[in-house]
């Protein structure tokens, strides 16, 4: 997680923006995607204010959805790229960005992106099987343990739309560290 002494001006870059109507894995890679508040990506299989991810509504269909946008730091991919060749998009994410260790923003961040768009990060995406039916060992690869045996979620973090706007590669990411004590990411 960032210091609590951690400057407040991050700044980050947009690589891609992707979204799919239906429930696959992968995304398609857009020109531009349009982020509407408290509701997601428009035209995305996980758009609307309560829960679309299929475990989840089996669960209970009226959960809040705070998993309205899922982002992923390209980063990772280079981190990858020994043992698997993954694009943006590929993972599952609708926006993939470049130069933010994602991972390490307490929850409750604010990312400012582009001229308008405004995301509240709520929290960890909790890979599943399914990211082996798309590459075989990957799991494994998104997973891992930190010093003291604590697992390590690598595969993006997840959140939710406080004001609508349109985002598109190149767009500047601006970061916003909510007010301390920082409270680390969790799984949602």
């Amino acid at each position: 997680m960032y210091d609590e002494n951690e400057e407040s001006s991050i700044l980050g870059t947009v690589i891609a923006v992707s979204l799919c109507k239906k429930h696959t894995f992968s995304k398609e890679n857009q020109e531009i995607i349009r982020l509407v508040k408290g509701l997601g990506v428009e035209g995305d299989a996980h758009f609307g204010s309560t829960v679309k991810h299929r475990s989840r509504v089996a669960q209970n269909p009226n959960q809040r959805n705070l998993r309205q946008v899922h982002l992923i730091q390209n980063e990772l991919f280079e981190e990858l790229a020994d043992h698997f060749t993954i694009k943006p998009g590929q993972m599952g994410e609708n926006i993939t960005t470049l130069g933010i260790n994602l991972l390490k923003l307490p929850t409750d961040t604010i990312l400012s992106i582009g001229e308008s768009a405004i995301i509240k990060v709520t929290g960890l995406r909790n890979p599943c099987a399914q990211i082996d039916h798309f590459k075989p060992g990957l799991l494994k690869a998104v997973l891992d343990k930190d010093s003291d045996g604590n697992l390590i979620r690598k595969a993006g973090i997840m959140g939710v739309i406080l004001q609508s706007g349109e985002v598109k590669p190149g767009d500047t990411i601006r970061v916003e560290l909510p007010p301390k004590p920082f409270k680390k990411l969790e799984r949602v």
